[in-house]
């Protein structure tokens, strides 16, 4: 007999050891909340891994279904054979009264670990977020507070699922001595709040919190905002501020002014300058009276014909001096009618020829004239001349 019950102890101690060890399952199941956004952690020993990648699985079930008659109710996955330690419920849209049962199995080189469950109710476990924003305005001695709801996943308000949320108001005079500062709280369910009975002119600080007291819960404090009260304002600020706005309109109307006188100048300057065209090139404006030049162009139908111009100084005038009748020799005649030829040094030309004229001194002088008349006009014949006879015989001749 003890020969039999040692072989049979042999055998037994040899299978147990052939069974290898089941795998631990995930340990300190933990959910992380901020109004409707979830956050599944969990823990697990890598060591028993031993080398070999490990998954995990997350699934999830509302209780009551758990409670129906059917023995298998049906499990929906969260989170497939993911490597990471913790699974994201936000995109699951969790009903927020809701009741659901959780679960997180781990897999390694194809084992896996049994289910470890956690109870999940958002309304009572998920934890409330401050307001989403805070807004100060002055209103007299006092201060409108301005609050936004905490927002879901979906930015929706938080209100549509805790419809007894209300906000806890904490403010209080903003000193340098910390020490020193004496708060006040005010409970409040509206999203505006004025905050009266403060000093005028002084600074005061704000911070607000969620609370829902069902379930005890509470938000920690939104961050701090400041803003100074307002008051009856000083009449020396009343003239300083017309003083002030006086000035700036007058420096207004003069920079306007200034520049109205600047550009009406320049304009002018450019469209009517004080140089004007020589009267050589006024031919080159327009017809129509305009003192700006143009090009002349010519006609369809007709070519331009241009002349070569000189520019010349204008030519002196040339006086000739001679003596009254009564101072002139009376030539010599001749039995023939006619007048000699005189010269005034004797012997050179005088240019003076003398008609057959039978009047007296003045018909003599006259007769004169009109011989140096021609003379003239015999000595150049291209050019044009004028003969002027003034009253004292000088005789003005202009080329």
């Amino acid at each position: 007999m003890s020969a039999a019950f040692h072989v049979c102890l042999l055998l037994w101690c040899l299978q147990t050891n052939a069974v290898p060890a089941a795998l631990a399952p995930p340990e300190n199941l933990a959910l992380i909340t901020l109004n409707t956004n979830y956050i599944l952690s969990w823990d697990w020993d890598s060591t028993l891994a031993e080398g070999h990648a490990v998954d995990f699985t997350t699934q999830y079930v509302a209780k009551f279904k758990l409670r129906s008659k059917r023995k298998n109710p049906v499990w929906e996955t969260a989170c497939e054979k993911t490597s990471h330690r913790s699974c994201d419920l936000t995109k699951l849209n969790l009903f927020y009264l809701g009741i659901y049962v959780l679960r997180v199995q781990a897999s390694v080189n194809g084992s896996v670990s049994d289910w470890t469950m956690k109870e999940f109710c958002p309304d009572k476990d998920a934890a409330v977020g401050p307001p989403s924003r805070v807004d100060l305005s002055p209103a007299g001695n006092g201060l409108d507070v301005i609050i936004s709801d905490p927002l879901t996943s979906t930015n929706s308000s938080m209100k549509d699922n805790i419809q007894e949320l209300y906000y806890q108001i904490l403010y209080w005079e903003r000193s340098v001595d910390t020490q020193a500062l004496e708060t006040q709280t005010l409970d409040s369910k509206a999203t505006m709040v004025t905050l009266s009975d403060l000093k005028a002119w002084t600074w005061y600080c704000v911070s607000i919190q969620s609370r829902y007291d069902f379930f005890n819960k509470s938000s920690s404090f939104s961050s701090p905002h400041c803003m100074q009260t307002e008051g009856p304002i000083p009449w020396w600020q009343i003239v300083g501020y017309f003083l002030l706005s006086l000035v700036i309109c007058f420096l207004f109307v003069a920079v306007i002014l200034c520049s109205s006188i600047w550009f009406f100048k320049t304009v002018k300057a450019i469209f009517y300058p004080s140089n004007q065209l020589p009267t050589h090139f006024q031919y080159l404006c327009d017809s129509s009276g305009s003192d700006i030049p143009r090009l002349l162009t010519p006609d369809s139908d007709s070519e331009l014909l241009c002349d070569k111009v000189t520019v010349c100084q204008e030519p002196p005038v040339l006086e000739i001096h001679i003596p009254p009748p009564e101072a002139l020799p009376v030539p010599p005649s001749d039995s023939s009618g006619r007048h000699s030829r005189q010269g005034s040094g004797g012997s050179g030309d005088s240019g003076v020829y003398s008609t057959g004229c039978t009047s007296g001194d003045e018909d003599s002088g006259q007769g004169f004239l009109d011989l140096e008349h021609v003379k003239m006009k015999d000595m150049a014949p291209e050019l044009k001349t004028r003969l002027l006879i003034a009253d004292d015989g000088v005789v003005d001749i202009c080329v």
